[in-house]
């Protein structure tokens, strides 16, 4: 991460629970700063996305998260999924059984959401993103996962077929991921770290969470 303090404010205008019922943003910035930022990444396990905080600033929520990936381990693009042949009796399927004879596909393990918006800016590392396509034989996230509950909403994962593009990131750069758009990480030979600016217009995500290494971190000051 650069030396340059990351701060993210979310500058808005109301401030009461009153005023949240009027759909109007609270009257205070909230802040995020790279010690915080930090901590929870050495905090985090591997490859797992942290939410840092969720603010509702009135007609929406709005999520910041940090996220980490290792180095990816490059499967042909036809091969399935890691973690054996193992049908889970809870999945539940989302987009086309199946892909159209012929189609092209993407790496697997790409997500989409269903409603959330997310900006990514690299901060540390690069890698290849994929983004677009159609999810098939895909799963859908659990109502009462992390997923749902605290990082995007209800999504869908899995392999895409269509028209996808690969591009590579490398740290500065900026990419916006509309709802609905898969989009998942390839070529990554060392890390990747980037920040995830999410509004959440259906309020799924929980307005006021703060990770709870910053929460820690404020104890103890």
């Amino acid at each position: 991460m650069k030396k340059a303090v990351l701060a993210l404010a979310v500058v808005a205008t109301a401030s009461a629970s009153a005023a949240f019922a009027q759909d109007l943003p609270p009257k205070f910035a909230i802040d995020i700063t790279a010690q915080e930022i930090t901590d929870v990444l050495k905090n985090a396990p591997p490859k797992v996305d942290q939410m840092l905080k969720v603010v509702d600033i009135g007609k929406y929520n709005l999520g910041v998260g940090v996220i980490y990936r290792g180095k990816t381990v490059e499967r042909p693009a036809g091969a399935a999924p890691a973690g054996g042949g193992r049908a889970n009796p809870n999945r539940v399927a989302c987009g086309p059984d199946t892909a159209p004879a012929g189609a092209k596909l993407s790496p697997p393990g790409l997500i989409s959401h269903d409603a959330e918006l997310e900006t990514y800016q690299i901060i540390s590392g690069e890698g290849t993103l994929v983004t677009g396509g159609t999810i098939f034989h895909g799963s859908r996230s659990a109502p009462d996962s992390e997923v749902t509950k605290i990082l995007n909403g209800p999504s869908c994962s899995g392999q895409a077929f269509g028209d996808f593009v690969s591009r590579e990131v490398h740290v500065g750069d900026v990419v916006i991921i509309p709802p609905g758009v898969a989009h998942g990480w390839t070529g990554i030979k060392d890390h990747v770290t980037y920040l995830s600016v999410r509004p959440d217009p259906d309020h799924v995500l929980p307005a006021g969470y703060v990770n709870p290494t910053i929460v820690a971190d404020e104890k103890k000051k």
